[in-house]
């Protein structure tokens, strides 16, 4: 994502178009996806995680979500999606400012 955001964004992770995550990972496997995102003078920001088109409140690192981007600057976004059980995620997130 190189171009400026013009919007808060969703993010929905699925193992590709034809394939849910919940098919594709095994209980207790998880893997780690890097969301950047670059924020001109009007910042925006990841305000809504989802797995296979379903929402999941991700826990964030420091114990509280992102209510705004930071503008001119690109934000990198981790997160760490465990399956727990059949179509249940835990997701672990976290972002990072550089500037």
């Amino acid at each position: 994502f190189t171009s400026n955001a013009t919007g808060n964004f969703t993010l929905n992770f699925r193992a590709s178009s034809g394939t849910s995550l919940n098919t594709a990972m095994a209980t207790g496997q998880s893997l780690t996806a890097v969301f950047m995102c670059t924020n001109g003078a009007t910042a925006y920001y990841n305000s809504a995680v989802q797995v296979d088109g379903s929402a999941v409140t991700p826990i964030w690192q420091g114990g509280t979500a992102p209510s705004a981007g930071n503008a001119s600057s690109v934000d990198v976004y981790v997160y760490t999606i465990i399956k727990t059980a059949s179509s249940t995620f835990t997701v672990l997130a976290s972002l990072t400012q550089y500037k």
